[in-house]
């Protein structure tokens, strides 16, 4: 174990191998949950409603309370580990609770006697996970000197693949290991439950591990290492930034807002899409009141003190967040839409029910456990070489190139094997987009906002899964009905749009 000592340093010490790996082992665990969550709860709605002949339909409003959670958890949960400091540490106290709560979820997961107990779960689920995953990228900034920050992010990038290969995979090796995986009507396989329950166990035993491994430094000595490159930070800074804005942009906010639920009721768009409406006009509304509480000289509080980082993002942050929105929608154009894209356009399936469409169904599987093993492997080796020559931005900005290659190929490939061959950009892809911009975030920005402004960053990864979820079926429909692989042009766009974005950041090197 790196140990951290209470006597005063001129700088962080360098943490050898062995505290890389404690520092974000903990990632390992909370992505074997995100995985299951991810590849299992759709199959535990539909089993827990076999009379249901819509449930199909109702998906993506079941679906929709995790990204609209991550959006609330994440800033709230950064802000407040910013400002905490107990026996357990800064970081810490968060991503242990978050994970006994995680557990729990997984645990009664696939006892759920219904779909709305289901539904709840999920929240809970999503929540707790989401809770915490957030304190972890913070944690990396605030353990690691700036020269590591690249080799921090790309170790939990690793972990981040290798949990997702386990989660996704391990219902599949219970299958084969001669667990049923089918039940009674109603009732969820026990190679679902079992894979919940170990994965459960697997998510408490290693976010434990980061728990009993690390040390965190105490505010002080955070404050008075010699050799941080990050700027100082005044706290008085958003309530004044506030006091002095008009209402201009949030009134532009409430109106957008109304206009999108307006566009649903004139375009008989899906019902989802209201609540992208209302979460553009609830974020005006909060702007607003926060204005109101600065001008009248009352502190900013949490919502002042969110509202004002979220407007008041260092410009650094502002162009990589363009690059982050555009990256994640072509990631979650990916997830949705790959098993109907191969199934329809490699395997010839004529319906969900036909055997070809199974087949694309678990080979699709194959197929993302493999860019999750491409992302652990290039996280380690592939991104630090090139980035040691060419900085991480311009790194960054190749794989997402890559990606967009990987994407381009679906339209070219109609051999299941080979359309292995594109996943390879893909993971090269996903670990930049996992690795490089934290790193060069984590360089940047003050260390008492770490949290908060880590949080306020994820938030342009659930923009976008908001967007995809509630529009992207509409456009489709409206333009490209009952051709799916044209999503893929979509996430090819997308992705190259992202590395155009990247040729406005200049990073600075350690």
């Amino acid at each position: 174990m790196d140990a951290v000592t209470r006597t005063p340093l001129a700088e962080k010490p360098r943490q050898g191998f062995a505290g890389l790996w404690n520092i974000s082992f903990g990632f390992f665990g909370i992505q074997v949950g995100f995985a299951l969550q991810n590849a299992n709860m759709s199959r535990i709605f539909a089993t827990l409603s076999p009379d249901d002949p819509h449930i199909l339909d109702k998906l993506p409003a079941l679906w929709v309370a995790a990204p609209l959670t991550g959006l609330l958890v994440q800033p709230i949960i950064g802000h407040a580990s910013d400002r905490t400091w107990g026996p357990l540490g800064r970081r810490r106290p968060y991503f242990l609770g978050g994970a006994l709560l995680a557990a729990a979820a997984l645990f009664a997961m696939p006892l759920a006697p219904a779909l709305l107990a289901a539904a709840m779960l999920l929240w809970v689920l999503d929540a707790s996970l989401n809770a915490s995953m957030e304190p972890f990228r913070a944690f990396v900034g605030d353990m690691l000197r700036p020269d590591q920050h690249a080799a921090g992010y790309a170790v939990q990038t690793a972990f981040i693949g290798a949990g997702a290969v386990v989660g996704s995979i391990f219902p599949k090796l219970l299958e084969w290991a001669g667990v049923a995986n089918t039940a009674t009507p109603g009732h969820v396989p026990a190679t679902v439950l079992w894979s919940f329950w170990v994965g459960g166990a697997a998510l408490l035993a290693a976010v434990g591990w980061t728990v009993a491994t690390t040390r965190e430094y105490p505010p002080e000595q955070l404050a008075a290492f010699a050799d941080s490159t990050q700027p100082a930070t005044d706290p008085g800074a958003p309530a004044r930034a506030l006091a002095r804005r008009g209402y201009g942009a949030s009134l532009a906010w409430i109106v957008l807002g109304v206009l999108v639920a307006l566009a649903v009721a004139r375009f008989a768009l899906q019902q989802e899409v209201y609540l992208l409406g209302a979460l553009l006009a609830g974020y005006g509304i909060a702007s607003a009141v926060a204005i109101r509480g600065a001008k009248a000289g009352r502190g900013p509080g949490l919502l002042g003190h969110i509202v004002g980082d979220f407007a008041g993002m260092p410009t650094l942050m502002k162009k990589l967040a363009l690059v982050q929105f555009f990256s994640w929608s072509a990631l979650f154009i990916m997830w949705i839409n790959t098993t109907p894209v191969v199934a329809g356009h490699v395997f010839h399936a004529t319906g969900p029910a036909s055997a070809a469409y199974q087949a694309a169904a678990n080979w699709v599987d194959v197929l993302f456990a493999t860019y999750n093993g491409v992302a652990a492997v290039a996280a380690l080796t592939l991104l630090p070489a090139v980035a040691r020559r060419l900085g991480a931005a311009r790194t960054h900005q190749l794989a997402l190139l890559c990606g967009a290659a990987g994407f381009a190929g679906f339209f070219l490939i109609r051999d299941a094997t080979w359309l292995l061959l594109p996943e390879i950009g893909i993971g090269i892809a996903w670990a930049s987009i996992l690795s490089m911009p934290y790193a060069i975030l984590a360089s940047s920005l003050p260390a008492p906002k770490l949290g908060v402004y880590m949080g306020l960053f994820n938030v342009f990864i659930v923009i976008p899964q908001l967007l995809v979820a509630t529009v992207m079926g509409s456009v489709m429909r409206a333009w490209f009905p009952g051709e799916p692989i044209y999503t893929m042009a979509f996430a090819a766009a997308t992705l190259a749009l992202a590395a155009a974005a990247m040729l406005r950041v200049r990073a600075p090197r350690p």
